[in-house]
């Protein structure tokens, strides 16, 4: 994680977005914002090559702070474009320790006079695991602000039914590992079913990761889920990028076929 530190000062960090479109209309309802490292020795590093050590050292409140306040600004140049988009950032276990957050959310927000329901905060079954108590009073006073929350990755975790259902969580996100093999996968297609019925019964609006092909869309359309993610409508870009791309997005090569 050698300078890290100095990177963040120097602008170094660079923020990637993906859409997130919402199956019943075909439109672009969100974003999540994806954290890229440009290292002066290294080149381009994606999250997996720098978040794990980031999260051992310590360092990784600094990224999140960044991630947080960047994504923010640019959820408020959406809005002046003319464009109403909500905007994800991750969280860590680290970040759901800090008592502190919930003041630096609201101070941000009101900063860039944005409000809270254009942020949605994803966190993992993992990062609970700590100190689920604290967590779940840092989760549920982000919540209180007006702010959704959301479980990332869902399956791949440890927290139990139980836990789930007492968390201040308004989605839950399927992990793409369930989701790139269907519908042909039987045993994929079952845990995601299952997933879809526990999310809808406990009034959680659910996202499937990992989209990318017209028969796996087609299918969670069926099975009534609100949200898709994936390489089917783009990989994640440059948030220079993004106003342009939602703003050329078709939806009709998207329509089921009649």
């Amino acid at each position: 994680i050698y300078g890290l530190r100095r990177d963040v000062r120097h602008d170094e960090l660079k923020l990637h977005v993906q859409p997130k479109i919402d199956l019943a209309v075909h439109r672009v309802c969100g974003a999540e914002a994806l954290v890229r490292w440009d290292h002066p020795v290294l080149g381009w590093l994606p999250p997996n090559e720098f978040i794990p050590f980031a999260e051992q050292s310590g360092n990784i409140t600094l990224i999140t702070t960044w991630a947080l306040s960047t994504a923010v600004r640019e959820c408020r140049l959406w809005l002046e474009e003319g464009l109403r988009i909500p905007v994800s950032v991750n969280l860590s276990s680290r970040d759901l320790q800090d008592e502190r957050l919930p003041v630096f959310v609201t101070e941000l927000l009101r900063d860039h006079d944005l409000s809270p329901d254009f942020l949605t905060l994803e966190i993992t079954e993992q990062a609970l695991v700590r100190d689920f108590a604290r967590a779940t009073s840092v989760l549920q006073c982000l919540r209180n602000l007006g702010v959704r929350i959301s479980i990332d990755d869902f399956g791949t975790g440890y927290s139990s039914l139980a836990q789930l259902r007492n968390l201040p969580v308004d989605e839950l996100k399927i992990d793409r590992s369930f989701v790139l093999q269907l519908p042909e996968s039987r045993p994929d297609a079952a845990i995601v079913r299952a997933s879809v019925d526990l999310a809808h019964d406990l009034g959680l609006e659910v996202v499937a990761e990992g989209v990318e092909n017209l028969a796996c869309m087609r299918w969670l359309m069926e099975l009534g889920c609100e949200r898709a993610q994936g390489f089917l409508f783009s990989r994640p870009m440059a948030t220079e990028n993004f106003v342009a791309w939602v703003r050329q997005f078709s939806s009709a090569q998207f329509e089921l076929s009649t």
